[in-house]
């Protein structure tokens, strides 16, 4: 997509692997948002860190030394986000080096393209990212920001100059401290050295004389692509940076001085003769591995004592330091761009609608963030998000929102699984493994590290008890594992604590063939009665179940006689003509409850059947009514004159999807929280379901809501926020992918099917990428065949389904063969 103007102002692109850490890219080429030092913090700044040049001509005379950053925009109203936010630091630096002008930007992520507008006569650019490469973690793990700039001289006269990048050294640091110039607390001891090899220089950034399990114990690393760099190892301020770029400087040597360190940086010398093009290549590593519990795990703990508990990274147990990081970047830098290029282009010129493959390219930046680690024994954690100005009131300011692997936030997420299934496998293993209580149930939230005493039996917070719509999202997570490549074995070992869950919520709130009592929900709340949003995810963990005990060989007609009650009992309960009610006891509460109120998450067990190829589990033509009933009742055009007595995710012109209305009067005193609020991931997730069910223009009105007030004017395309930050519940998005281009993958039986959905294709040609459990690829249709290209790993494929006809092709593709069917053959 292509972003100028207005649309600058909140542009933030995180770069970083997944449990790396990321700095963001912003809309003016500058570098903010940073969150390698182990944890989440929005408004992280390190000062002096950027990209300059010098240029000059001997005639006519010039001799211009410019900020690679466009002058920053004014920050805008919008509730609950950060990032229009310009540093100090920034502005400061702006006063010492002008700014090279205005920017124009292109960016599908994980890449973007910064286009330099100046007076000055030379065309620059930028080219910056971190690779992405799906079905290969390690890959995609990698703590490297990688930049290309290329310089072209359009004119009739020679050019000469000096590209510059410089970094501080933040080792030390704790992510969260303010820095004033090259003043923290944290600081004092720090050294920069010159590392040369053959064809690269390397500005190592580190702080040796702290113990080896400091929490801010580690290393930078900023590299350029020329063995003869010049550099500036130590400097303070950038009025010494800039004289380093007019001519000799006096190094300096030794270790910063107390609650100091230094700033350093490398600039490569060029020559432009009239007409030529030239580039330079920087990099950035790092490498933090000390990665503690420094989160709150809801609730004081005095057992803890005076111990830290270390989790560590899994991907600084790959590279000893930010040196080899940097190196094993490099040595396959050309590969991995071309890889990560390949992904992105599958999306820009894939067929799908409008703005839908940037979009949804995006999505990968939810798992890519702050709110996702991996530790250093493998294990992968998640928050709800990263805290910041959507959480200020009740949970500060900085770290991750709400730990961690909240089951019923994490219900939503379909991108990690479809990615990196392998990850996805890890955190259903810790499901069973650690949070299953003896009798049970599986509490909504893991303690970390992963030995520690589980919350059993103790109240947790976001709900009090073990969520409900959690533990029926792990039997439909566990389900989606078998077909995304977890295979009959895991799925023979996890089959007995399967049935155990559904054993606990059979017997705890089955009556009469639908879920009664109290229901811990994702809402934050207990909910009461009989409602479709436990029941459809009921419905549908009974369908789920009972393929896995076909899969299995195990009786499976238990299943199926529940599921059949229960989808009879719950439509001829609930259903209104209309949408779907909720049915409350005479003595149950209307606190916090929706009654004959519309939810725009009542059917969300329908949109997990249809990703799961379940079928319906409820009457179709009253699925569709109520879907479309949702979309009419619900999605809200203008918010100025709405009262909004929570958080505030939609205002002003906005277009958003409310999480519960009354359209026919009945609001309770007490209605259930967050009604009036509208949630990225619920957008998805209806919208997705829309779309599987050929309601095409509900479901598109729902995304260019979504999209149009994420499109970098008041937010940032890349951030969604509810609880905090880069909130996971968006993840939900990838299901939109799947449902426009009618994607099903299963790897039991090898198979994949497409059947796009027409504002997806012109007539019979359509094009798109697609993931399975080893390898992603791209599908192209023509009137006369489907082309299979791999890019990465390889497709282990028995069948093809093209529009609901069956070709058998049982074959492996690996990249550089594609494979063609031709479907009139």
């Amino acid at each position: 997509m292509h972003y100028t103007g207005d649309n600058l102002r909140h542009f933030a692109l995180p770069l970083g692997g997944l449990g790396t850490g990321t700095v963001a890219l912003a809309g003016n080429g500058a570098l903010r948002q940073w969150q390698l030092h182990n944890i989440g913090n929005h408004e992280g700044h390190v000062p002096d860190s950027f990209f300059a040049l010098r240029l000059s001509q001997v005639e006519p005379p010039l001799d211009e030394v410019r900020l690679l950053q466009g002058p920053p925009l004014e920050p805008t109203d919008t509730p609950l986000v950060t990032d229009d936010v310009v540093p100090a630091g920034e502005r400061r630096l702006q006063e010492v080096i002008p700014p090279i002008g205005p920017t124009t930007v292109t960016a599908t992520y994980p890449r973007a393209r910064v286009n330099y507008e100046t007076e000055l006569p030379v065309q620059l650019s930028l080219d910056v990212f971190n690779p992405v490469v799906p079905s290969d973690p390690t890959a995609s793990s990698q703590p490297v920001v990688a930049f290309t700039f290329t310089l072209h001289n359009p004119g009739e006269i020679a050019l000469h100059g000096k590209l510059a990048g410089a970094l501080q050294n933040s080792a030390g640091w704790d992510g969260v401290s303010p820095i004033d110039g090259v003043a923290c607390s944290q600081y004092g001891g720090n050294t920069n050295r010159i590392r040369r090899t053959s064809d690269w220089t390397h500005l190592v950034l580190e702080k040796t004389t702290l113990p080896v399990d400091h929490p801010g114990s580690g290393q930078l690393v900023l590299s350029t692509d020329t063995a003869d760099s010049l550099a500036h190892p130590q400097w303070s301020r950038p009025e010494e940076f800039v004289a380093f770029l007019n001519g000799p400087t006096t190094p300096v040597s030794g270790a910063s001085a107390p609650g100091t360190t230094w700033n350093g940086g490398l600039a490569v010398p060029f020559n432009l003769q009239p007409g030529e093009t030239k580039q330079v290549r920087f990099l950035i590593a790092w490498h933090f591995p000390n990665r503690y519990v420094d989160f709150n795990q809801f609730g004081p703990h005095p057992e803890y004592g005076h111990s830290r508990f270390w989790l560590g990274n899994a991907y600084t147990r790959r590279t000893p330091d930010a040196v080899a990081a940097a190196e094993s970047f490099i040595a396959q830098w050309s590969e991995q761009e071309a890889l990560t290029t390949a992904w992105v282009e599958a999306f820009e010129s894939s067929s799908l609608p409008g703005e839908a493959g940037s979009r949804l390219a995006a999505l990968v930046a939810d798992v890519r963030s702050p709110t996702v680690f991996q530790t250093a024994d493998g294990d992968v954690l998640g928050f709800e998000g990263v805290l910041g100005a959507s959480t200020a009131m009740w949970g500060g300011r900085y770290g991750g929102s709400c730990p961690l692997n909240c089951t019923h936030v994490w219900n939503y997420e379909q991108t990690l699984s479809r990615l990196f299934p392998s990850l996805e496998r890890n955190m259903r293993d810790t499901e069973y493994d650690v949070m299953q209580a003896p009798e049970g149930y599986i509490p909504h939230r893991v303690r970390a590290p992963l030995y520690m005493k589980q919350l059993w039996d103790v109240v947790i917070g976001g709900p009090e008890e073990p969520a409900l719509d959690g533990m029926l999202g792990s039997v439909l997570k566990t389900y989606r594992e078998v077909r995304q490549g977890a295979g009959l074995d895991w799925l023979a070992r996890r089959w007995p604590q399967v049935v155990r869950l559904l054993d606990h919520i059979h017997d705890r709130w089955l009556r009469d063939g639908v879920l009664r009592g109290i229901q811990p929900s994702t809402h934050d709340i207990d909910l009461c009665g009989v409602n479709s949003f436990m029941g459809t995810l009921w419905l549908a963990a009974l369908r789920a179940a009972e393929e896995m005990a076909l899969l299995l060989g195990e009786d499976s007609k238990g299943f199926r006689a529940l599921f059949e009650a229960g989808s009879t009992a719950y439509d001829e309960l609930l259903f209104t003509g209309e949408y779907y009610r909720q049915i409350l006891e005479p003595d149950e509460t209307r606190d916090f409850q929706w009654g004959d109120g519309c939810l725009a998450d009542q059917l969300i067990g329908q949109w997990w059947a249809h990703q799961l190829e379940l079928g319906h589990i409820l009457p179709a033509d009253h699925v569709r009514i109520a879907l479309r009933n949702v979309v009419r009742h619900n999605l809200r055009t203008g918010f100025h004159d709405f009262h909004h007595p929570y958080r505030v995710f939609a205002d002003a012109d906005d277009t958003g999807l409310l999480m519960c209305t009354w359209p026919h009067g009945g609001r309770p005193d007490v209605p259930t929280r967050y009604c009036d609020e509208v949630w990225t991931g619920s957008e998805y997730q209806v919208a997705a379901h829309c779309l599987y069910e050929g309601l095409t223009d509900e479901g598109m009105s729902v995304l260019n809501g979504l999209w149009a007030r994420y499109d970098g004017t008041r937010r940032n395309p890349f951030n969604p926020i509810e609880c905090g930050d880069h909130y996971i519940r968006n993840a939900a998005g990838w299901s939109v992918l799947e449902a426009l281009t009618g994607y099903h993958h299963n790897a039991l039986t090898k198979t994949i099917t497409f059947a796009p959905l027409p504002i997806a294709r012109s007539t019979d040609a359509w094009h798109f990428p697609f993931t399975t459990d080893t390898g992603w690829a791209t599908a192209t249709h023509s009137a006369d065949n489907l082309t299979l290209t791999c890019h990465a790993g390889f497709l282990d494929l028995s069948t093809v389904l093209i529009d609901g006809t069956e070709h058998s092709i049982d074959t492996r593709i690996y990249p550089g063969e594609p494979f063609v069917i031709h479907p009139r053959e």
